[in-house]
């Protein structure tokens, strides 16, 4: 028999060259008395990270690393069992990888940047930011945030930057115990974040390429906006909410003719930014009034009538008001019909003051001078009084309930606004580059495969390129300035960039190249972009930031493009598809070769936990409660892209599972199992003369080969629920079948049969639970074991094919076990009562794996007379005529 290739060459491992074999005896298994799985969580880690066991090697070929782009998580949010849940799933990925000899790139970043961490600082020392504020070296936050907001410490950018990545560190390091305590076998030497020196390098050199490529513009464009966080918002982050409002209807007057025309809007307060009235060019009611001119009421303005596709003859009237602009529809019409801009709400959200130049009637600019200053709220109810008391509304509004945009982490309705911006292109107005985007989809391997059409779906509905700038203090800046003309205004056509070896930048902290400080803000002088980028634009670069891109480029060939991106599937039209468009424009290529997608987590009603529903679950209870094995079981029994609740009763079974681990392992060790009775040569596998303890090594040797498939697939729940079920055959069946023989009642060389079944068997199950138990397995590899099971390898099946067995025996001997505890237990008899005479019926096939484990069956059930009777129909085997001793005597 050839060698047997159970291990790897590193310590700790099942390997053992027959030829070299070491000739010192394995030390004798070192098994406590009581084994449990409290204080592993705390004694664990720390021999691991003294190991080395999860290092990246740096002097390494592509060909030997797996690498994974691993979700940086937000600093600054709060903790909850959905990081448990995803970041387990990656972590069982890349143990198994390592366990196949990969040397695993696993880093871990904080994601630091951006609003979530701007919000948490002003909240936590009662500060904000003014730009325009110089920076005090020596300012020190208030010890409390005073409650109103109107008393909070107003600082400079530089301050409250400082401020924002002092908390971070704070924030990173809450985090990092949790997940060291949950097993990640993340190497902390690896670490990132979005917002520091390094991030603002790799972020702006990409900006910087994308511009020179031609890949990335500004452009003075209709834009959403939050007028809270008074910022421009991307389309990804969008979110429509169900709200209240009403139909409003009134006429327009055609010029020509003195027709009434009606229309229906929700939003009457646009009224004076009305540029156009359309409908579709197959409604035969307005056919007539196509390039007609039509006169709004209260302010009297003229606007054409215009036909275009997008008009829906089935809403309202069929014939709508263009403003400029009430929403992304109203841009898409104002760009194809080309338009005129009449813009009236401003960036706070507010009607401007100052009365519009299209509005020339003296009634019109009364009317108008009635909105000035209003809020867009306000200025609804305005413009229907007014309506109403000139007897323009055409009955009451009509209440509905309908969808509107907010920013995902805004609470009012966003408006379009227009300002100066950054894009990056991204398909959204170019077919080329949208085709080219959804065949890098079709390129990448997606587990589960169907959460491509979420990819494809996105891309198909882009209606405008990223928009990339954003309106905050704390993030990356844009590292670009503008030259200023004689007049003070800025030349956007042609922009001041840095070279590369000068990043990070900071333009509103730096001079411009070639002037002075002096010459910030001046006619003839420059001016610095005081904007920062989107933070997608920053972490759709985690790929590049944590593989070093323009720092080592040894250490980025080593790793990229990456083998795995692991998420969730609610973010697949923003990380996914942001750092496919930044791969494809810098690379040339896909990011990675595989997307992993995972579910969210639901409460036990099934509803998405969130903070503001408040069924959020704190994961230090959980960890307390069930033990971070438990939680991993949990995690790992879901499938990829499968929404999962959370179900304390599925920890319970982990941990059941993790504890029976130890307990079987202890039996098995007591009894006499070494590491010198784990089959590893041709010899070895000869001292397997039982057929029971053959056909459970057959049946090891399927489960084996069953479990690398499905790991291979991604398939990790598929694996740990084969692992399992064969585990617990093992221990429920073999074990109770073999106890006679394993206490040496038949002889040594039968009980030796046992015990290399045993030992072989625990070698193999421990390696196969490794990525999902890693603490009960490496506990009880450190029994008997040297170094830890962390750095075995995973068991091949060819290891086990040299030994002869059939594996159908012992389900069929379970068949007959089971059918005699059952027949005890429906006699209310206990199980060690004796058994006179009991008929086991069945094919003749399924009878001969029964016969050849008779002495074992006769020793686990106490049985002295048991018959066999051949019944070829039977669709199994079946217990009769199970006669009892008397309890009493038993």
């Amino acid at each position: 028999m050839a060698e047997q290739n159970l291990g790897t060459d590193t310590p700790g491992s099942a390997t053992i060259d027959a030829e070299n074999a070491p000739t010192a005896a394995p030390r004798a298994p070192q098994v406590p008395d009581k084994p449990a799985l409290e204080g592993l969580e705390e004694k664990l880690p720390a021999l691991w990270e003294a190991e080395q066991l999860h290092r990246f090697e740096e002097d390494t070929e592509r060909s030997a690393v797996y690498s994974i782009d691993t979700p940086p998580p937000t600093a600054s949010g709060s903790l909850h069992v959905g990081h448990m849940f995803s970041y387990t799933q990656t972590d069982v990925l890349a143990r198994f990888q390592r366990m196949n000899g990969k040397n695993v790139f696993y880093p871990l970043g904080w994601d630091d940047n951006g609003l979530p961490t701007e919000r948490r600082v002003q909240n936590y020392y009662g500060v904000r930011c003014d730009p325009s504020i110089a920076y005090d070296p020596d300012y020190t936050p208030p010890a409390t945030p005073a409650k109103n907001q109107r008393d909070w410490d107003v600082i400079s950018r530089r301050n409250f930057i400082e401020l924002c990545e002092e908390l971070a560190v704070q924030d990173e390091k809450v985090f990092e115990d949790l997940f060291t305590r949950l097993g990640l076998s993340v190497d902390w030497r690896q670490t990132y974040r979005t917002i520091d020196d390094d991030s603002r390098a790799t972020s702006q050199r990409a900006f910087l390429r994308d511009v020179r490529g031609g890949n990335a513009y500004t452009a003075e464009a209709p834009t959403l906006w939050d007028i809270t966080f008074r910022t421009a918002v991307a389309q990804a982050e969008l979110e429509a909410k169900e709200r209240p409002g009403a139909y409003h209807r009134y006429a327009f007057t055609v010029a020509e003719t003195g027709e009434k025309v009606f229309i229906e809007t929700t939003r009457p307060e646009l009224l004076p930014s009305c540029v156009a009235l359309v409908a579709h060019p197959d409604d035969e009611r307005y056919q007539h009034l196509i390039g007609s001119t039509a006169v709004s009421p209260l302010f009297d303005v003229e606007v054409e009538v215009r036909s275009h596709h997008l008009a829906d003859p089935e809403k309202g009237s069929g014939l709508a008001m263009i403003c400029t602009f009430g929403d992304m529809t109203d841009v898409t019409w104002w760009r194809e019909l080309n338009l005129p801009t009449r813009t009236v709400i401003g960036r706070e959200g507010r009607v401007s003051r100052d009365v519009p130049e299209w509005i020339t009637s003296e009634a019109g600019r009364a009317n108008y001078e009635q909105l000035a200053g209003k809020t867009v709220h306000s200025a609804k109810e305005a413009v229907v009084e007014m309506l109403r008391a000139e007897d323009l509304l055409d009955g009451e509004p009509e209440p509905i309930t309908h969808a509107v945009h907010f920013y995902e982490k805004g609470d009012k309705p966003l408006e379009v606004v227009t300002s100066r911006q950054w894009y990056i292109r991204n398909g959204g107005r170019d077919g080329d580059r949208r085709e080219a985007l959804l065949a890098r989809g079709r390129e990448l391997d997606w587990h589960p495969g169907f959460m491509r059409s979420r990819y494809e779906n996105w891309v198909e509905g882009l209606n405008g390129d990223w928009l990339v700038s954003r309106q905050r203090f704390f993030g990356v800046p844009i590292p670009v300035w503008y030259r200023l003309d004689a007049d003070g205004e800025p030349d956007y056509s042609e922009p001041i960039l840095p070279e590369e070896e000068q990043l990070p930048v900071d333009p509103a902290a730096e001079a411009a190249p070639g002037f002075e400080e002096s010459a910030r803000d001046v006619p003839g002088g420059f001016t610095g972009d005081p904007d920062v980028l989107d933070t997608w634009a920053t972490s759709s670069l985690t790929p590049q930031i944590a593989g070093r891109w323009g720092r080592d480029e040894s250490f980025f060939a080593a790793v990229f493009p990456y083998d795995l991106r692991p998420q969730g599937h609610d973010i697949i039209r923003t990380w996914l598809f942001s750092t496919v468009v930044r791969s494809d424009a810098l690379h040339d290529s896909l990011p990675w070769s595989d997307a992993a997608i995972s579910g969210w987590i639901l409460d036990p009603d099934r509803k998405k936990m969130s903070k503001s529903k408040g069924n959020v679950i704190v994961p230090t209870d959980v960890l307390d409660q069930f033990g971070s094995d438990a939680v991993r079981y949990w995690a790992a029994s879901a499938k990829l892209g499968a929404d999962t609740a959370y179900e304390v009763a599925q920890m319970k079974i982990g941990r059941r599972l993790a504890i029976k681990l130890l307990n079987a392992s202890k039996f098995a060790l007591n009894l006499g199992a070494t590491e010198a009775h784990v089959v590893s040569d041709a010899a070895s596998a000869e001292r397997l003369v039982e057929p029971l303890d053959r056909a459970l090594i057959a049946e090891l040797r399927a489960v084996v080969e069953q479990a690398g498939a499905a790991y291979r697939n991604y398939d990790y729940a598929r694996a740990l629920q084969v692992v399992e079920a064969f585990f617990w055959r093992f221990t429920d069946d073999y074990v109770e079948l073999v106890k006679d023989r394993a206490y040496g009642s038949r002889g040594e060389r039968v009980q030796d049969s046992v015990l290399v079944a045993l030992a072989t068997t625990l070698d193999t199950v421990l390696r196969l639970f490794a990525p999902v138990l890693p603490f009960a397995t490496d506990e009880v590899w450190r029994w008997w074991r040297a170094g830890s099971v962390h750095e075995a390898s995973w068991p091949v099946e060819e290891s086990l094919r040299g030994v002869a067995g059939d594996a159908a025996q012992l389900p069929a001997v379970a068949e007959v076990l089971a059918g005699i505890r059952r027949a005890k237990s429906e006699a209310k008899v206990k199980q060690r009562t004796e058994v006179l005479a009991a008929t086991i019926v069945g094919p003749q096939a399924a009878l001969d794996h029964v016969e050849a484990a008779l002495g074992d069956i006769r020793a686990a059930t106490r049985s002295s007379e048991l018959s066999l009777v051949v019944e070829e129909e039977a669709e199994g085997l079946r217990v009769e005529d199970v006669h009892l001793a008397d309890p009493a005597e038993s």
